[in-house]
């Protein structure tokens, strides 16, 4: 098989994943709003879901009957169709999975030592070149190593280069100790050939390498090298003393094959992409930053399937981008680490996503802090986070994979955005998450259509809700099954083109003021099992939980809005409180669903009045409670209530 095609299923996976479930659920209609199709809810069980995918064909894909501790790393899809069977299709639950299918990197014990016994010196002294050893050869100001070895560089190059040209299969170690290289018109650096090549930036000392804003190249049509330091070999940086590299042509940093950063200390300034590995780039420690007019660090093969990857095991990252701070053409793996990630250059950028890959994106742990002109967290195909710290703020969508994204655990803050959370398949198992989205909070819908970075918007006949551009196919998904979750949504608080599944978990909606966008919208079925759910905003197209659920909700509808920050009190008829609730919005409607509503239960309303308590994110859950207006008194007699008053 090519290597294209192999590239090309991996890409294709999620993708593929999203078109499946549309043969899983295709009884799930538009008109059938309140339930589900007939016969039993079709939704996984809770705890494998994140580890099962429908397979091609298996119209019981979402009926697992599989124990809940029959742990997989990975789950593969047979390819459908002509579809060649020895590439699957495999989503990856962690990082530490997708690492195992991709390249190995080329790191082997001892690549970070050096000694100077046996190490060939070179001197540096403005335009000229002294060396003492064997294995390199100066002309003027260029410098050539053409043997594997440990060569120790120090002083100053105003005009010159150090070209690695070795036919050795060995490494070719270079040691900066307190170097100033800079090349007008070429990479000052360049690896053209060499097993292996390793730079070593020595303890306490500063390093500072430049380019040319032009270069002139022996044939017209050549292009390479394109970078201040560039190799065509293998290439890994370590080291504690401080590098600062300008890419005033191109790049910063760039190899052609795999590229790995290690205990280092960078700064890189490129008026192109900042640092690039083209069969992968991995970060396992350092201290890095970056200002770069194209992407930050950044991995592009594009043709083989275990390439083009971006892997962070740790470290202190800072990026300022025009394009993408990171991005990988396969998968961005994050496993621990702080990052303060800037992205787009404008707000009239399309392009500019803190972290952006076109297969997977899995996020372990670490802090992240993201200013984002798109996408804040995106991928073409998946999106897993299983812990750490987000703090999102974008001009597009928060967190949007094409396919599925699954939230197993983590604080996520998006303060600003477009929709917050966007993908065909939502899942949430647990976390702390916040939305504030100037359209939806929660959006399950098929493609990357919404209006936003280059999206059009609602045009006559478009619901605002709608994103100007997505289509009601039924097939799309949002599973809650833990967590605790506040919206604070202009458009629709969940806009679900298909259905909901909430099986544990808190929800809590600020939902729209508009009528033509509700806090809960979803156009096949709400089942609801187990959990907390409160919304608040407009009454035109305001919903609850269907009758498919085995948990009672109410939804009340007012004749006139309520004006923000109004509190909304529901208590039985003895005096037990149930809810207290401050929306920080307007709002005409009030969707609840709690264990605590309890079939041939009375129940009293309240608007206004006080609490003695101290609200989080709206609730009251302590303090006592000074009855304002009694609205309404009913009693609970199925678990679908509406009222009207």
């Amino acid at each position: 098989m090519l290597k294209s095609e192999k590239l090309c299923k991996k890409k294709a996976s999620l993708l593929l994943i999203g078109y499946l479930t549309l043969i899983g659920f295709s009884t799930c209609q538009i008109s059938n709003r309140d339930q589900s199709p007939s016969g039993d809810p079709q939704f996984m069980d809770r705890q494998d879901f994140r580890r099962n995918i429908p397979v091609a064909g298996d119209e019981n894909a979402f009926h697992n009957e599989e124990p809940a501790d029959a742990v997989k790393p990975a789950v593969a899809l047979e390819p459908a169709g002509d579809q060649e069977a020895d590439y699957p299709l495999v989503y990856y639950p962690a990082v530490a999975d997708a690492l195992r299918d991709n390249q190995t990197d080329h790191e082997d014990a001892g690549d970070d030592d050096w000694n100077d016994a046996g190490a060939v010196q070179i001197i540096l002294n403005g335009k000229t070149i002294n060396i003492s050893g064997k294995g390199a050869i100066a002309d003027g100001s260029i410098v050539t190593i053409t043997a594997a070895g440990t060569y120790i560089l120090s002083g100053r190059l105003s005009d010159g280069r150090i070209i690695v040209s070795s036919d050795d299969k060995g490494t070719v170690k270079l040691v900066l100790n307190g170097v100033d290289i800079s090349c007008a018109t070429s990479s000052p650096v360049y690896i053209q050939n060499a097993g292996k090549a390793i730079i070593i930036v020595s303890d306490q000392t500063e390093n500072h390498i430049a380019d040319g804003a032009s270069y002139v190249f022996e044939n017209p049509d050549e292009t390479e090298p394109n970078a201040a330091i560039f190799s065509k070999a293998d290439l890994s940086l370590y080291g504690r003393g401080k590098l600062t590299v300008e890419g005033n042509y191109n790049d910063g940093i760039a190899s052609k094959d795999g590229l790995i950063i290690s205990n280092s200390n960078i700064t890189v300034h490129a008026v192109d992409d900042g640092i690039r590995g083209k069969d992968y780039l991995v970060v396992k420690s350092g201290n890095i930053k970056i200002n770069a007019g194209g992407d930050g660090l950044k991995s592009d093969h594009s043709e083989d399937a275990d390439k083009g990857y971006v892997y962070i095991r740790s470290g202190t990252i800072d990026i300022h981008a025009g394009g993408d701070a990171i991005q990988g053409v396969t998968d961005v793996l994050l496993a621990t680490g702080d990052f303060t990630l800037v992205s787009g250059s404008s707000k009239l950028q399309s392009s500019g996503k803190g972290i952006s890959a076109d297969v997977n994106t899995i996020i372990d742990g670490g802090n992240l802090s993201i200013t984002s002109v798109d996408d804040g967290v995106h991928s073409n195909g998946s999106i897993v986070i299983n812990g750490g710290s987000l703090l999102i703020s974008t001009n597009d969508d928060g967190i949007h994979a094409d396919s599925m994204i699954t939230i197993n655990k983590g604080n996520i803050n998006i303060t600003e955005s477009y929709e917050g959370i966007e993908s065909k398949i939502v899942t949430i198992n647990d976390g702390d998450i916040r939305v504030v989205s100037s359209d939806d909070g929660l959006n399950a819908a098929v493609g990357n259509q919404g209006f936003g970075m280059g999206r059009r918007p609602p045009g006559p006949g478009d619901r605002g809700g709608r994103g100007g551009g997505f289509g009601s196919f039924g097939n799309c998904f949002l599973y809650i099954n833990g967590g605790h979750i506040v919206v604070d949504a202009n458009g629709d608080g969940i806009d679900i083109n298909g259905s909901v599944v909430m099986t544990g978990g808190n929800l809590i909606v600020n939902g729209p003021t508009a009528d033509f966008n509700s806090a809960l919208d979803y156009d096949g079925y709400f089942t609801l099992s187990e959990g907390f759910l409160v919304a608040a905003g407009s009454a035109r197209m305001a919903q609850i939980p269907g009758n498919t659920s085995t948990q009672n909700s109410l939804l009340l509808n007012f004749q006139s809005a309520q004006q923000a920050g109004t509190l909304f009190h529901i208590q039985t008829s003895s005096g037990k409180k149930i809810l207290t609730f401050v929306p920080s919005k307007r709002y005409q409607s009030i969707a609840f669903s709690s264990p605590d509503l309890i079939t041939g239960t009375s129940y009293d309303v309240f608007t206004g009045g006080r609490s003695t308590g101290s609200p989080q994110y709206g609730l009251y859950h302590t303090g006592s409670y000074t009855p304002g207006i009694k609205y309404a008194s009913f009693t609970l007699s199925g678990n679908v209530t509406r009222l009207t008053k």
